[in-house]
């Protein structure tokens, strides 16, 4: 056991995974190996595309982007290790690993509600303000956003992060789930759980509720526009270029939301699993499909990419 700040920490932790049962996990380690690949081969393709293509080099792609490296990172710091727990009879963890995870797999997910929310108002200013967005949509402005973002969710994430291992464990090291995730960490802990929940819903109103109202109240202006427009044109555009990141929000914060807001019962922790599985490794592999599906100018881009050997004119 490792002591500090009168907190008594494990040096490992188990993590109890998805199954206990052989051939379960070897069909679930076949079926999550493709669906990781196919997350990490599609955000990386978006972001090629973004780069070659000099008609994306545009606010709305560069944040889409940022999203996909932010996606990439984000199902990274916990598939590999998931996988490799999979195929192994001890399923443990290091104290340290564990706490890098938890730390890296928050900051990651809040900088990715930070970045949605930008990405609305981004949307918002396009639809509601057009004439007026090139000069308050600047390139400082999106940079200046993105690192905020980034910022703010490292920020969160390690107070988070910090509040979870001041806990005393009292040589409780099994966690209920596949990664070092703090409401499992925390329902283990039998002293100093009070600062961690408070800490814990605390972050949830500025990393989940708030940037959820921005993003309903940026689609409501951008609704009450396009309602007002005379044009079907204009509407069928307006419409086009927000349904793909509408669906992106819904697939995220719907399955986040489903998992923290859940009832309390006996299948409460198989859902948690599910949902978790959902939006860390499923959605991850969606969202590229949904953008390029939905997207004409994504679509024009990689057929010119693979029309061209990778060179776009």
């Amino acid at each position: 056991m490792a002591e500090g700040n009168g907190t008594t920490l494990p040096e490992e932790f188990i993590l109890i995974g998805l199954t206990s049962h052989r051939e379960t996990s070897m069909v679930l380690f076949g079926v999550f190996v493709f669906i990781y690949m196919a997350a990490i081969f599609g955000n990386l393709l978006i972001v090629s595309l973004v780069k070659a293509d000099p008609h994306l080099h545009t606010p709305m792609y560069f944040f889409l982007s940022t999203f996909s490296i932010l996606e990439t990172c984000y199902t990274s710091t916990v598939v590999p290790q998931m996988l490799f727990h999979l195929l192994s009879v001890k399923r443990a963890i290091p104290l340290i690993c564990c706490a890098v995870q938890l730390c890296l797999f928050l900051s990651f997910g809040i900088t990715e509600t930070f970045l949605l929310s930008i990405m609305a108002y981004d949307r918002y200013i396009a639809i509601c303000l057009p004439l007026r967005y090139s000069l308050i949509i600047t390139k400082q402005l999106c940079i200046g956003m993105v690192v905020a973002s980034c910022m703010g969710g490292f920020l969160l994430s390690f107070i988070n992060t910090a509040f979870t291992l001041r806990q005393s464990f009292c040589g409780h090291n099994k966690i209920n789930h596949f990664l070092c995730e703090m409401p499992e960490m925390v329902r283990i802990a039998c002293e100093g759980t009070q600062q961690a929940k408070m800490t814990m819903s605390i972050s949830c109103v500025f990393t989940l509720i708030l940037p959820l109202l921005l993003i309903l109240l940026s689609y409501t202006c951008i609704l009450v526009t396009i309602l007002g427009s005379r044009s079907n044109r204009e509407r069928r555009k307006a419409i086009s270029t927000c349904s793909s990141h509408l669906a992106v929000v819904t697939l995220f914060f719907g399955s986040v939301l489903s998992m923290y807001l859940r009832p309390k019962s006996r299948t409460s922790m198989v859902h948690t699993k599910m949902a978790s599985v959902f939006y860390i490794i499923v959605t991850p592999a969606l969202n590229p499909i949904i953008y390029s599906l939905r997207n004409k100018e994504v679509l024009q881009a990689l057929k010119k990419l693979m029309g061209t050997g990778g060179k776009c004119k």
